[in-house]
């Protein structure tokens, strides 16, 4: 057929892909029911969520909150679509509410500090669409080593410098600063709370000592622990008092809230320039009706799931002790536990035994994290009891 050749480089890159065991496919769980999905025809246990809190498979939260629905609030609280962007007719009232309860919240814990918050249609949508907005050509950005992809793509967009710091390696990033604040107007660091991969957690106190003392602006990213951190659950910055110093922070709805979307929390000017520069906002379809009702139910809620909280993160660490006892490794202080397997080919095996044995967990492998340090993800669930999780130490251990 004319033109077929067109494709050989990309079967040729295909059949790489399956040759160095790092080959992905889209995965369909047929049934999700609280702690358990059914994949492949199994129910097993799924640590491969980040359902955090496990309020997206909450019958009795979901049965609530549909309970509110009725002929006179159908459509416009919980309708399916939108149908257009934010800048046009889909900036429903319900966006002004969600927006206002979350700068109500961070305002609370800023010490003073005026923050407003913007809603985006997902993470990815944030992180590209701020920094692509904020900085340019002659700025300069700081980022972890080990920051989301969706960071690394919004600095890419922004065409600003990069400069990466190792990983949590805070000296190192103050020599950068020390060497190059110098030579430029907008300085800019970069940098998870809570790391997804790697289940550690970045000093903020320490950051904002950097940012005062370099005068340069702190962005944050909390998808990871907001929800999951605080009295509040408003994450790492509530817990480590430093919501009032950070300049951009961004969150998720869509794990611990168990929902769609992302928030910005920042200065009233940042939160006006983005309206007007950020491309993933201006040129994005609103989140319809119903996804921003389920965020503001359950941001309301968020106070009283503080036993969910406490429940996770203890379980957390017992299973993390668990895995360091039976020889493993593993990083972090989170409820993300890694389990670091190294090659890629024994991380498969060792994700094909664990599904065998009734667990959903899949092999993390490059490039979603670096070269020789593949690794089996245990995302812990605030549903989960010790006994669905204390054996799967020892079955790793015993794979070859």
């Amino acid at each position: 057929m004319a033109g077929e050749h067109l494709y050989t480089f990309y079967e040729n890159e295909i059949r790489r892909i399956k040759d160095d065991d790092t080959y992905r496919f889209l995965k369909t769980l047929e049934v999700r029911d609280g702690k358990y999905a059914t994949y492949m025809g199994g129910r097993l246990i799924n640590l491969s969520s980040n359902d955090y809190l496990g309020l997206a498979t909450d019958r009795d939260l979901i049965k609530s909150f549909y309970g509110t629905m009725d002929e006179s609030n159908m459509v416009d609280s919980f309708g399916p679509g939108s149908t257009s962007s934010r800048l046009l007719t889909g900036n429903h009232s319900l966006y002004s509410d969600l927006e206002g309860l979350l700068g109500s919240l961070y305002s609370g814990i800023a010490g003073g500090a005026k923050r407003e918050a913007l809603v985006f249609a997902s993470g990815y949508h944030a992180n590209a669409g701020i920094f692509s907005a904020i900085a340019g050509e002659g700025d300069l950005i700081l980022s972890d080593s080990l920051n989301h992809a969706s960071i690394i793509d919004g600095i890419r967009l922004s065409r600003a410098r990069r400069e990466t710091y190792p990983h949590l390696d805070y000296g190192r990033l103050e020599e950068i600063l020390r060497e190059m604040r110098g030579g430029y107007d907008k300085v800019i660091i970069a940098t998870e709370s809570v790391f997804s991969m790697d289940g550690d957690a970045a000093d903020l106190k320490k950051l904002v000592e950097l940012k005062n003392a370099y005068n340069v602006m702190l962005f944050v990213d909390e998808a990871h622990a907001a929800g999951v951190f605080g009295e509040k659950g408003l994450g790492m910055c509530e817990v480590q008092g430093a919501a009032g110093d950070i300049d951009i922070l961004m969150a998720t709805f869509g794990k611990a809230l168990g929902s769609q979307g992302a928030w910005v929390v920042t200065h009233p000017v940042i939160k006006d320039f983005l309206v007007n520069r950020a491309r993933t906002l201006i040129f994005s379809t609103a989140l319809p009706p119903v996804v921003l009702s389920w965020n503001k139910f359950v941001l309301e809620r968020m106070h009283a799931f503080r036993p969910l909280r406490e429940r996770l993160l203890m379980l957390a660490a017992r299973f993390r002790d668990s895995v360091i006892q039976a020889g493993l490794l593993s990083t972090g202080s989170t409820h993300i536990i890694p389990i670091i397997t190294g090659d890629n080919s024994r991380t498969v095996r060792v994700s094909a035994e664990l599904q065998e044995r009734g667990f959903l967990l899949f092999p993390i492998r490059p490039p979603t994290v670096p070269k020789g340090t593949s690794r089996i993800r245990v995302s812990l669930t605030a549903g989960i009891e010790w006994e669905d999780i204390e054996k799967i130490p020892s079955i790793i251990r015993g794979i070859e």
